[in-house]
């Protein structure tokens, strides 16, 4: 039996929406403009959760808790509704036993996020019948822009066909391939990402077909999505297996003849200006053509900076969350001076620098002088890199200049944790260790210079 949810909201309108949105997710909703009306609602059913708005007319939501605590009953979870809470109110909630705090207006993300953790954190007393919601299951922005971008890729979900992701590193093209994902009729199976570079030092016949005793990544994505991260990126070996699968129509494991038939969609991602990669020959055009059935482009931040302050909240809410850090909040000055960024590394370059803030930690107001110093500081970091005039050096060793230079920023950044570190620079584990190994970093001689 699914979860039963109270909505308690003087607004209409809030009432509506939040429950058209819970029962589009299966969960059964009852809601209650009042206090008065939510004693009514929870005597005749007794709710799993409660979102409680706390600025109601008659009774607030906090003068509801405290009336619930004295009766000696408690929902099994709560969560508190405000458009402009204080940290007073957030604090006293909390001590409450309220399990989360959102803001209007009301995030879907955000919404569906939190009321899934709350029942999942209800220790087995409540059933579900539908997954968890990850963290961000729909892409964040208001922006004409972005709603354009989700009804397009909740149209494609309907098919099967390739897609074909192109945007620039860090505007979130893995975000929109898993999103795709969730919305299609393959949402129940397994959405397999290959990062393609990480197939330079393994055998790709291995990696991708499997042999007589496991299965390959293709095997393991059937049913759901293989996601080709940086198509581009593919080995020749590795371009010429995924054609013959794919004009085959099926797998054929190493040591084994059957062939197995392909039932997984494939959804790659690559950068704008791929035609050229296809020209100079890095991607071989017949492979292109299988892959470039239908496209999506991804725009960059600067095209939807009007949701910059959307996403700064949203990834400040993520980050406390998963990591328990200390909550900070951008003022209205810091949020407006990075709406003007031109944020060269996108939505990743954003995401950071939020994980920065929190980790350094300060007063919970993040000031305008704040963010001023840390863009000073990143454009610093990027001439230090420039100055080593990498135009001067070989190809090769140009790139392992800047790849060295990147990682021992990155990972000051991460604190010396590499787990930290292969999320913030999406790599493997395994193969991050490699490449510092070859790069001749050294964890502990960086963190102690």
């Amino acid at each position: 039996m699914s979860a039963t949810v109270l909505v308690v909201d003087d607004e209409a309108d809030i009432r509506s929406l939040v429950r058209e949105i819970l029962v589009d997710e299966g969960y059964r909703v009852a809601v209650a403009e009042s206090a008065a009306a939510a004693r009514t609602a929870r005597r005749a059913a007794e709710p799993d959760l409660v979102l409680l708005d706390i600025w109601m007319p008659d009774v607030d939501g906090i003068s509801l808790l405290k009336e619930w605590h004295r009766e000696g009953w408690m929902p099994p979870q709560v969560v508190m509704m405000s458009g402009h809470g204080t940290v007073d109110t957030a604090v006293e909630a909390t001590r409450l036993g309220a399990f989360d705090f959102i803001e209007k207006p009301l995030s879907t993300a955000k919404l569906l996020s939190t009321v899934a953790r709350a029942l999942a954190e209800t220790d087995g007393r409540v059933r579900h019948d539908r997954p968890v919601i990850p963290p961000l299951v729909e892409p964040i922005g208001r922006s004409q822009a972005m709603q354009e971008l989700r009804e397009k890729v909740r149209h494609l979900a309907t098919h099967d066909a390739p897609v074909l992701i192109i945007g620039e590193a860090g505007t979130g093209r893995e975000a929109f391939a898993r999103y795709l994902h969730a919305q299609s009729k393959r949402r129940s199976g397994s959405f397999v990402n290959l990062v393609a570079s990480s197939l330079s030092e393994m055998d790709p016949r291995e990696v991708l077909l499997g042999d007589a005793g496991r299965p390959g990544l293709m095997e393991q994505a059937q049913g759901g999505v293989l996601y080709i991260n940086e198509l581009t990126d593919l080995s020749d070996d590795a371009q010429g297996l995924l054609l013959g699968v794919l004009e085959q129509g099926g797998i054929r494991r190493a040591g084994n003849p059957a062939l197995v038939p392909l039932e997984a969609q494939l959804i790659s991602s690559v950068q704008p200006g791929v035609d050229r990669a296809v020209a100079a020959g890095q991607l071989r055009r017949d492979l292109y053509a299988h892959l470039d059935v239908v496209s999506i482009r991804i725009p960059t931040l600067s095209e939807y900076a009007e949701d910059v302050p959307e996403l700064l909240r949203y990834y400040v809410d993520v980050l406390v969350d998963r990591e328990d850090l200390a909550f900070r909040r951008f003022s209205v000055a810091a949020q407006n001076r990075l709406r003007n960024y031109p944020w060269p590394g996108n939505i990743r370059e954003l995401k950071n620098m939020v994980h920065r803030f929190l980790i350094l930690g300060g007063e919970e107001e993040i000031s305008l002088e704040e963010v001023e110093a840390t863009l000073d500081a990143s454009a610093e970091t990027e001439t230090t890199l420039v100055k080593q005039d990498l135009l001067a050096l070989p190809l090769r060793e140009a790139r392992e200049a800047f790849e060295r230079a990147y990682l021992i920023e990155q990972l000051k950044l991460s604190e010396g944790k590499v787990g930290r570190l292969a999320e913030r620079v999406g790599m493997e584990r395994t193969n991050l260790y490699r490449k510092l190994r070859s790069l001749g970093i050294d964890i502990n001689e960086v963190m102690d210079g």
